[in-house]
């Protein structure tokens, strides 16, 4: 095919017109788009993803270059559904990733090799530099689990915090 003034001209229309009307995107890893929609709502062995309007509580995080969460400590009871407001106070990209340690640990290796590794779960949040994002959670289970930056390398710096997920006691019947 033979490029012309107009069929180029046509081609760039038709970018323009796909990127004005594509959904709304989040940048994850190594500025890969993806796109958002409905939560996924897929039990984990650390909870499962909950709609904004459910949280009854919101925990601010920030992130930054020292490779620290603030605070690096959250305690939860068991049912509780949680909005975790993430501020990226830093230069570099960061994410918050929830999970187990084993589930970390085999996806910050992962990201190691594969630095610009395409995934967009409920239970993470990649936020730009000066940017906040949010996971909004429901722990459902009891027990003790992380979350962490898997960025690679910064795992490995000690990027990582603690949840501990307390056992709700049922109250007594009358």
């Amino acid at each position: 095919m033979r490029f012309t003034a107009t069929t180029t001209f046509l081609a760039a229309c038709c970018a323009l017109c796909i990127g004005l009307t594509a959904p709304d995107t989040v940048q994850a890893h190594g500025a890969q788009p993806h796109h958002a929609g409905p939560v996924r709502k897929e039990q984990k062995d650390w909870g499962i993803a909950a709609e904004p309007r459910a949280a009854r509580r919101t925990i601010k995080v920030t992130m930054g270059d020292d490779m620290r969460f603030h605070p690096g400590n959250i305690e939860v009871k068991e049912g509780d559904t949680v909005r975790l407001s993430i501020r990226n106070t830093g230069k570099l990209m960061h994410e918050m990733v929830i999970g187990t340690p084993p589930v970390l640990e085999e996806h910050a290796a992962l990201m190691v090799k594969f630095p610009d590794m395409e995934h967009d779960e409920p239970y993470m949040a990649h936020v730009p530099p000066g940017k906040s994002g949010e996971i909004v959670w429901t722990f459902n289970r009891a027990g003790d689990f992380r979350f962490a930056c898997l960025m690679a390398g910064h795992y490995q710096a000690g990027m990582v915090g603690d949840i501990r997920v307390s056992q709700r006691v049922p109250s007594k019947a009358r």
